[in-house]
């Protein structure tokens, strides 16, 4: 009687154990699976690329430049946009062009990306940023059919600062370009140069 009740001991034990191991199995499964990467379907066409120095800016920002991450969306796309190896403190410009370079075509303003003391900055944007993009005027002050804009530009708020930084060679006074909200803007900074003119970045994105 004794050993049978030892049997019958031990088997509750044993069950009672594999209960146990179970449900921490089970725990570390979930916990497993909690901690696992997360990839959002919203994220599954994101594409990035970089912003290069426009032409000159090397002389006087030799490590200027950003990174542009464009995610789309539903309705519309999310434009994350970086900058670096900008002057302490500055102020910028961001648009949406036609082209990369002189004389830009239509272009769209966008947003101020604003540096920190330490010559970087950050800004993000929703919009149509993807194969779609596009601007027309059928009529008005300016007439024009419908034109992509598939590139990315960023200007100097002030036009005295590349001027003071030695960024226009030659020049006696600064250059003071449309391209702010109070169109008195300064030169050029970065681009989208590194993808031909009529296929900007903004043509690889779809929704």
């Amino acid at each position: 009687m004794r050993f049978t009740n030892n049997l019958r001991r031990r088997a509750v034990t044993w069950a009672t154990a594999g209960v146990a191991v179970t449900a921490v199995a089970g725990a570390l499964s979930l916990t497993a699976a909690s901690a696992a990467p997360v990839t959002s379907a919203r994220h599954s066409g994101a594409f990035s690329f970089a912003l290069v120095p426009s032409p000159g800016i090397k002389s006087c920002l030799p490590h200027a430049g950003g990174r542009v991450t464009i995610i789309p969306g539903s309705q519309n796309d999310t434009m994350e946009v970086s900058i670096f190896g900008m002057p302490a403190n500055a102020d910028f410009d961001l648009f949406v062009i036609q082209q990369p370079n002189k004389p830009f075509g239509v272009s769209w303003y966008q947003t101020d990306v604003n540096a920190d003391r330490h010559g970087f900055g950050h800004a993000t944007v929703r919009g149509v940023f993807d194969v779609e993009t596009f601007s027309v005027s059928p009529g008005g002050t300016t007439t024009f059919g419908p034109t992509h804009q598939y590139h990315l530009g960023l200007w100097f708020n002030d036009p005295n600062v590349p001027f003071n930084l030695g960024c226009e060679p030659g020049a006696t006074v600064p250059t003071v370009t449309p391209f702010n909200g109070e169109q008195n803007a300064g030169i050029q900074v970065v681009n989208t140069a590194q993808f031909p003119v009529n296929a900007g970045p903004l043509s690889h994105v779809h929704r």
